[in-house]
């Protein structure tokens, strides 16, 4: 909830770029940035350091302020953040949807730090731009269509999405954000944390829209029995962890759930693809 309130200062002040590239947050060898956001001439960025457990705001003039992650409800991590926010000049009706939707919500403990350290190492093993680190190489081949590493706070997951380049057929009665963000062929995984319905952290895969076949295809790693549920392939993180070779289990896992996606569906691979 908290990362919502930040993705919503993101979102209310960043440009707006297709498949809502603007909005996600960006894994840091410390925890969450928003990456530079540009406002009236001006920068600032956010930050949540997980390792101080600070949330920072900081400007290109040098000036900073810092909250600290502390147990407090959403609406008061709103209003204080609220307060940093309007030290960096900024404000928006985006923060105010925010704060009003929280007003109800109870007292969050707050992140335990060693729960937080423990956690955020598995998403920056799993950052493509954190070099020699699982995500790393995915996929062997470069893309040309393709987005990077980003942490989407809305559904709490890192994600990798390449495209065919193709416009996808509109999903019926799809909101806003979902229609721009699936309006091209898609093939995606990534990393969350688990949630009520998954209960622990995994890998997922999937495409969209869905091959007919996709689901009948074997995928790697072979020992690792892959779990098929909302629609995604699920390879649970434990299992990647305890592989004879984390790094090439999760890779041939994401290789080869992209492959079967772009070959069943017909992709130009060998325009969209070439040798890394």
């Amino acid at each position: 909830m908290w990362t919502q309130v930040v993705g919503k200062v993101r979102l209310a002040f960043s440009p707006y770029m297709n498949h809502w590239w603007q909005v996600p947050l960006y894994v840091t060898a410390r925890g969450l940035t928003t990456s530079p956001i540009p406002y009236e001439g001006e920068t600032f960025e956010i930050v949540f350091d997980f390792i101080e457990h600070n949330l920072l705001i900081e400007k290109n003039d040098g000036t900073a302020k810092t909250l600290r992650l502390a147990p407090r409800s959403v609406a008061e991590f709103y209003a204080e953040g609220d307060g940093c926010a309007a030290f960096a000049g900024h404000r928006g009706e985006d923060l105010d949807d925010a704060g009003r939707d929280s007003k109800s919500d109870p007292v969050r403990p707050g992140p335990h730090p060693r729960l937080v350290r423990s956690r955020l190492r598995q998403p920056v093993l799993a950052d493509p731009r954190f070099g020699g680190r699982d995500f790393k190489r995915i996929p062997r081949t470069l893309h040309r269509q393709g987005q990077p590493g980003a942490f989407f706070w809305g559904s709490f997951d890192l994600a990798v999405t390449r495209f065919s380049g193709r416009r996808a057929p509109e999903i019926p009665g799809a909101d806003r954000i979902t229609r721009e963000g699936y309006s091209h062929e898609v093939s995606s995984v990534g990393w969350w944390p688990g949630d009520e319905m998954v209960k622990e952290p995994a890998f997922y895969s999937y495409a969209a829209p869905e091959p007919s076949d996709f689901p009948k295809r074997p995928f790697a790693p072979r020992r690792r029995p892959t779990i098929r549920d909302l629609s995604q392939f699920l390879l649970r993180y434990d299992d990647v962890r305890s592989a004879a070779s984390p790094r090439q289990a999760l890779l041939d896992f994401c290789q080869s759930t992209y492959e079967a996606a772009a070959t069943l569906a017909k992709w130009n691979r060998a325009e969209l693809e070439h040798n890394a």
